[in-house]
């Protein structure tokens, strides 16, 4: 994650840009949440995918059952 996280003034901002009326208790958690989803996405960002076919080449229908373990 990068040095700067999203503070509760920024989030207060940001949400008041986006048309959404954020009571004054509620910017820490929102900064919280915010800060914590791009963590997440940080860490997902550096996966490398490179043998995983796209989600468009599954087909569910295909599948073959098998009640064996």
């Amino acid at each position: 994650m990068s040095a700067v996280e999203l503070t509760p003034p920024e989030a207060a901002r940001w949400a008041a840009r986006a048309g959404l009326v954020l009571p004054a208790e509620r910017h820490a958690a929102v900064a919280a949440v915010a800060n914590h989803i791009h963590s997440v996405v940080a860490l997902l960002r550096e996966l490398d995918f490179a043998d995983v076919p796209p989600a468009a080449a599954y087909r569910a229908a295909e599948e073959h059952h098998d009640a064996a373990v």
